[in-house]
């Protein structure tokens, strides 16, 4: 239940703040494009065009920490 709270606080942030969800969106990318390495470009591309959003549901949790954190680092 608490993973489902988080993931639902991530997704409202998201929703929210435009800013925010850019930056999201291209650390999830950029994380899924490293694990899918034996893709070229073309490849990885048509993959993120048809899965970005269950990737982007599935990592929001995630990308907003990520993004909270780089923010307290700066």
């Amino acid at each position: 239940m608490e993973r489902d709270n988080m993931m639902h606080g991530a997704r409202t942030a998201l929703n929210k703040n435009m800013e925010m969800r850019e930056w999201c969106e291209m650390y999830l990318k950029n994380k899924t494009k490293e694990e899918k390495g034996e893709m070229n470009e073309e490849e990885f591309e048509h993959f993120w065009k048809y899965h970005k959003p269950e990737i982007m549901h599935a990592g929001a949790a995630e990308a907003v920490q990520a993004y909270k954190e780089r923010n307290t680092e700066n």
